[in-house]
């Protein structure tokens, strides 16, 4: 919960106190307004639509999906790809994040910069790469082949499994750093003299960790595993990338960039909208709970012993091999951007830079460029205003509603932003007072809507972050000297989070520049296609050339959310994990 506890917050209660705080809820009350406006009636409409048959309220779209076979084996599909996801991501978050928090060794900061790596490339573009590297004729069965284990490259398995597996351990490995930075911060604030008792008393260190820091990590694991299972459940780039399309999500993706989309489709947008909220719920207020003990963050001060050079060595390892897996995506996306001839070798043949030159200079992707700057520089300029009055509104005032208003700011991440598409796609619909800006015609207006409301928490969790870091005393006093309000903000609270809200800012930004499900739904033109959409079409035009195309273009997506996310990370450091909570 963002909102400072009451005891962090000024107790006077004067006249004027009273009426700033009457102002402040004011002003939540607008702002609980305007998120239903733009979050929640477009959702409702969807679902309205869903729940309506000749003309008349019904529920019989609904019954026909429940009795409808292949929708119900998409669905158990789509429930275990996201359950598998979120289980391998938590073996390989958890063990490394025990590891950083229990010991120190020779590169632990480097470790922790590198393990992000995973966050900066659209799984559906490192899915494309994977297929080259692990196919039937793929790289690894070529080396496999060059050292005798296999007679030849053909005779080889294809080690994405064809399907479920495969998109399952690429979207695991995109993932887990969400996992990752929550177990790390659940971790830094679990009291030692826990653990210290329970060895103290005889327990080992397998039966410590499950009945004592396991349950203190409860509600920073269910945090991130909210956010993987919702992605993992609703992605539709990996599985259309790797044949993979017995999903719901690809058969409401399918449907909803049709023209024409019947009541069925959005009774689909009911059944996940209905399951990723219950999950959010779920998470935040039943599972994610705290756990209620006389300290819930360390008191006692224990220096992590120092691991030798053998022990130094293995945490290499576990750390580099999960890393090493992860950003095999990022160097296949590379090689193929810069190769001129890879056919049937284990690296390319013929090197060229003239694909990752020819996207800056072709036509059409400098058209796509200049859209997704121009959307994701709007909706960052709306985030960061809405995002700001919120932060302050939950951390720095007394207002009524703050907690109702904190629910609401953080509801995009439980929303996916297929279901959110699904729900613009309604109120823009043909016929509609808003066709004028939707997929069909000129969608500049909805995209920004749409990447903001998805990016919001990431700037409501970074300032409030920041707010939360700066003690409230230097507010009163400078009050007190006599500036007033507005110029307290200015040259003491503004300074004092620059880092703070400059971090969120840049990562907004840049994961607006990428966003993929909104993207390839919402901009149904060609000279309105943002980058992921333009990545989306080369890709599977089945067309070599084009292939390197959407490679060069996602080098230049990695550099961009890279760069932000080592900014991000020097900026906030641990807090970064904040961002990606629920």
């Amino acid at each position: 919960m963002t909102v400072l506890p009451k005891d962090r917050l000024p107790l006077t209660t004067s006249p004027g106190e009273r009426a700033a705080r009457r102002r402040a809820t004011a002003v939540v009350v607008v702002m609980i307004a305007l998120l239903a406006l733009l979050l929640l009636m477009p959702l409702i409409r969807a679902v309205s639509r869903g729940f309506t048959h000749d003309g008349k309220a019904s529920v019989y779209w609904f019954g026909r999906i429940l009795t409808n076979q292949i929708l119900l084996s998409e669905m158990l599909n789509s429930v275990l790809l996201a359950c598998t996801t979120t289980a391998i991501a938590l073996l390989l978050a958890v063990p490394l994040a025990m590891i950083r928090s229990s010991v120190r060794f020779r590169g632990q900061g480097v470790l922790s910069v590198l393990i992000l790596l995973p966050l900066i490339l659209p799984p559906f573009v490192g899915a494309m790469s994977m297929s080259r590297l692990l196919a039937h004729y793929g790289v690894l069965n070529q080396i496999l082949a060059r050292v005798g284990i296999l007679s030849n490259a053909a005779a080889g398995p294809d080690w994405l499994g064809g399907g479920f597996a495969g998109v399952a351990a690429l979207q695991a490995l995109h993932l887990f750093p969400i996992l990752y930075l929550n177990a790390s911060a659940a971790l830094a604030n679990i009291d030692p003299a826990y653990a210290q008792a329970a060895r103290n008393l005889g327990a080992g260190r397998w039966r410590t960790f499950r009945s004592v820091t396991l349950p203190l990590m409860r509600p920073g694991l269910f945090a991130g595993g909210t956010i993987v299972f919702i992605w993992a459940l609703t992605d539709i780039g990996t599985p259309l990338i790797l044949g993979y399309e017995r999903l719901t999500a690809v058969t409401l993706f399918k449907e909803l960039a049709r023209a024409e989309i019947n009541p069925r489709t959005y009774s689909l947008v009911f059944v996940m909208l209905t399951g990723a909220v219950t999950l959010y719920v779920l998470g935040k207020f039943v599972f994610g709970r705290s756990v209620r003990l006389d300290s819930s963050k360390a008191t006692v001060a224990v220096e992590a012993p120092r691991l030798g050079v053998v022990g130094t060595a293995w945490a290499w390892l576990a750390f580099g091999g999960v890393i090493g897996l992860a950003i095999l995506p990022h160097i296949g996306v590379v090689l193929t951007a810069i190769s001129a001839r890879w056919v049937n070798t284990i690296l390319p043949s013929q090197i060229t830079f003239d694909h990752l030159r020819f996207v800056l200079v072709r036509p059409e992707t400098r058209v796509c460029i200049m859209n997704s700057l121009r959307y994701a520089g709007a909706s960052t300029a709306v985030d960061v205003v809405i995002g700001s009055i919120i932060a302050w509104l939950l951390v720095r005032t007394r207002a009524r509603g703050r907690t109702l208003l904190d629910s609401t700011a953080m509801l995009p991440l439980a929303v996916p932003g297929l279901i959110l598409a699904a729900g613009y796609v309604a109120i823009t619909a043909r016929g509609s007072w808003l066709e004028s800006i939707g997929p069909m015609n000129n969608p500049f207006v909805i995209l920004v809507i749409a990447y903001s409301v998805r990016r919001l928490p990431f700037i409501v969790r970074g300032v409030s972050a920041g707010l939360e870091q700066i003690p409230i005393a230097l507010e009163e006093a400078s009050r007190n000297l006599g500036a007033s309000r507005p110029a307290t903000v200015l040259r003491i609270t503004l300074p004092l989070i620059a880092a703070s809200v400059l971090a969120a800012t840049v990562l907004t930004f840049s994961f607006a520049m990428l966003e993929v499900s909104d993207s390839l739904i919402l901009a149904q033109t060609e000279s309105h296609y943002p980058i992921t959409k333009e990545i989306y079409r080369q890709a599977t035009s089945g067309n070599r050339d084009a292939a390197s195309v959407a490679a060069a273009l996602g080098v230049y997506g990695m550099v961009l959310l890279g760069g932000s996310m080592a900014l991000a990370g020097a900026l906030l450091g641990r807090r970064l994990g904040a961002i990606f909570r629920a």
